[in-house]
């Protein structure tokens, strides 16, 4: 018997006429059409977003024709989902994307739990990304790198870092290479360093076919042969949204001192 393939759409609807029985309705007629209905949520004021999965594309055509002819609703995208789309539904919004710089993500302390989970996505899939974390200190830029390894179920490992201590490695062992792992440089940290060693190192590990995390990309960038278009992604993390990212106290030569750490205080994103 030959398998049935069913393929998943993302839905999103304007609400116009918010009646009781709406979600009902709307259910009931994609139910009849014979398609499934994955996930519901909101995904922004007055409107919602659902995943379908369906055999036969003309059923979906034959609900957006339907829908056409009702007041209630007005149907704004319907498509193979996205990342984008898939976490509007889990998480009931979607990420905030740079209108210029498609590739730029931006994100509050507040959506932590949103970011672990984008991040965490982009780990899952075994293949060459390149991804910088734009932040001031103690925003959370790290814990929520090491929290999204986790959720993806990879090891990290720091090149350099002020977490806790500061890090500056020069080389991996045997069973430090590998798709399974995810190699977090801090940009600042080794825009600073003048071991040739450590240098190699990043340079060898920037050559991985796997997953690669820099921190402060802007100032690893204006010391190095790499530059900011060679990024996938870039994600920046604020405070709060008019949160402005600058790099003075970065820049500063005692911020690398045992005795004065300015990144982070712990993994203060699991307490």
């Amino acid at each position: 018997m030959e398998e049935v393939i069913k393929k998943e759409w993302y839905l999103e609807y304007d609400i116009q006429v918010n009646r009781a029985g709406l979600l009902g309705d709307i259910s009931s007629l994609l139910g009849i059409l014979g398609i499934n209905i994955i996930t519901i949520n909101g995904v922004d004021q007055g409107r919602r977003g659902l995943l379908i999965k369906t055999d036969d594309m003309n059923k979906v055509k034959r609900f957006e024709n339907i829908v056409k002819e009702i007041d209630d609703i007005t149907i704004k995208k319907l498509r193979t989902p996205g990342l984008r789309d898939r976490l509007a539904v889990r998480h009931g919004r979607y990420i905030k994307r740079d209108v210029d710089d498609k590739k730029t993500f931006r994100f509050e302390r507040k959506d932590l739990g949103l970011l672990v989970d984008f991040m965490a996505e982009l780990f899952k899939e075994n293949r060459h990304k390149l991804i910088g974390v734009r932040g001031m200190p103690r925003v959370g830029k790290t814990e929520s790198v090491v929290a999204a390894s986790v959720c993806a179920h990879k090891k990290w490992l720091f090149i350099s870092s002020t977490l806790i201590k500061q890090t500056v490695r020069s080389s991996l062992l045997k069973g430090e290479y590998g798709d399974e792992n995810v190699y977090i440089i801090d940009g600042a940290v080794t825009s600073k360093q003048t071991d040739e060693k450590h240098k190699q190192l990043v340079r060898e590990v920037m050559s991985l076919p796997t997953i690669k995390v820099v921190e402060h990309p802007d100032l690893f960038v204006q010391r190095s042969e790499y530059s900011l278009e060679d990024f996938d992604y870039i994600i920046e993390l604020r405070e709060t949204e008019d949160q402005e990212i600058t790099y003075e106290q970065l820049n500063k030569n005692d911020l690398f001192t045992n005795d004065n750490m300015a990144f982070g205080d712990g993994f203060g994103f699991f307490e």
